[in-house]
């Protein structure tokens, strides 16, 4: 039976109450980043849709999606705990120790973040793996970060009824690594919001003419090799071309750092900034590049491509499945390999506006609006399991 009937049966008490629902949503209380993105771009279409009795945990639980706009003192908080780890594994025990959320018993909790919590009571568990960086590349994360995937993510893992990664590369990851069978794990791509990701040539604050960078600044995200790949590059290329880098600082990037000031008469760091400004970066930029080492997807480089960005992606992980045909792919460990490739996107007016044009075609296959409908027929599915 659909659940679409299933909701709409009358007894004699009355009609049959929607199924409880609750998902995690701790990743909305930090500056708005890639699982942040993921859990509000696809709980709110999901909260509208009003087929479910949904919560919401923050450590606390409520009915109340929060917007990632909203100032809060809690997000003041959260900020504080994500760079304290000390802080942040203490708040972590506690949380299991003293949550509200085992006073309930839900028909469903999602966790968008790797890891179900012990403390959440459900019928049916599923959760979303997005990568498996900490137990790859664990000089990407801070050791804290390691040591609580190392001593949870297994264990927790198999609690789950259904899995969902968010690339067929991670999907397979999940298969080897986990010992999952295939049908137990969905793909379901990420999206991005055409509403805001469009083409805006021409209306950005930056006058100079730039390439663009997009990624919190720590390791994994290799912004090392591409400033030592700019460094390469022609004085007089630098003058004409600056380098803008946008996103929150990470942690472990002193030496980044560095090398952003070494190179500050070209490099600009624009630290967070918001949907409509980022939107106006990328339709702007000469170029967009994501050199990042790992990613179990990787939205900014379909965001630049819906914006008309012509963009260099690393060749590893997920995105070539993500990017496809639609970008100029590049060693990511190389700066060499970064250099040359800047200079052959700038150099060749026709190969850029072949993937420009290419990236457009390519970022219309990816929305929010489809990513939660298949989230939403994954949740209807399993609960009609039990129904």
């Amino acid at each position: 039976m659909e659940l679409s009937s299933f909701r709409r049966l009358q007894t004699n008490a009355g009609p049959v109450p929607l199924f409880k629902v609750i998902i995690d949503a701790m990743s909305l209380l930090s500056p708005l980043a890639g699982i942040g993105r993921y859990t509000f771009e696809v709980s709110r279409r999901i909260l509208s849709a009003n087929d479910y009795d949904c919560r919401f945990f923050y450590g606390y639980i409520s009915n109340h999606l929060l917007q990632p706009s909203e100032p809060s003192a809690k997000k003041n908080i959260r900020s504080l705990v994500v760079r304290n780890p000390w802080l942040k594994s203490v708040v972590r025990r506690c949380l299991a120790r003293c949550c509200l959320a085992g006073k309930t018993n839900y028909d469903l909790y999602w966790q968008p973040n790797f890891i179900p919590r012990s403390e959440i009571r459900a019928s049916r568990v599923i959760a979303t793996v997005h990568d498996f960086s900490w137990e790859i590349y664990p000089e990407f994360h801070p050791k804290e970060r390691i040591a609580y995937f190392q001593e949870n993510f297994y264990s927790s893992i198999k609690r789950c009824d259904h899995i969902i990664t968010v690339s067929e590369y991670v999907k397979e990851e999940v298969i080897r690594r986990v010992s999952i069978k295939p049908e137990n794990i969905s793909v379901i791509h990420n999206g991005i919001d055409h509403g805001v990701f469009l083409p805006r040539k021409g209306i950005s604050d930056v006058s100079q003419k730039y390439l663009l960078a997009v990624g919190s600044i720590e390791p994994r995200k290799n912004l090392r090799n591409l400033l030592l790949a700019y460094g390469m590059l022609d004085e007089q290329i630098r003058d004409e071309y600056n380098l803008i880098l946008v996103g929150p600082q990470g942690w472990n990037n002193l030496e980044i750092l560095n090398l952003i000031s070494s190179l500050s008469r070209w490099v600009k760091y624009s630290g967070y900034v918001s949907d409509e400004e980022l939107a106006d970066l990328y339709s702007n930029a000469a170029l967009f590049i994501y050199p990042s080492v790992y990613e179990g997807f990787g939205i900014p480089p379909l965001e630049a491509m819906a914006c008309g960005a012509a963009v260099i992606a690393s060749n590893a992980s997920s995105l070539p499945e993500v990017c496809s045909d639609a970008a100029y792919y590049v060693d990511p460990m190389s700066p060499e390999a970064i250099m040359n490739a800047i200079l052959k996107m700038l150099h060749d007016d026709a190969l850029r506006n072949l993937l420009i044009e290419k990236g457009l075609s390519r970022a219309r296959k990816f929305s929010w609006e489809q990513s939660a409908a298949a989230h939403k027929k994954l949740f209807d599915s399993i609960l009609n399991q039990g129904a």
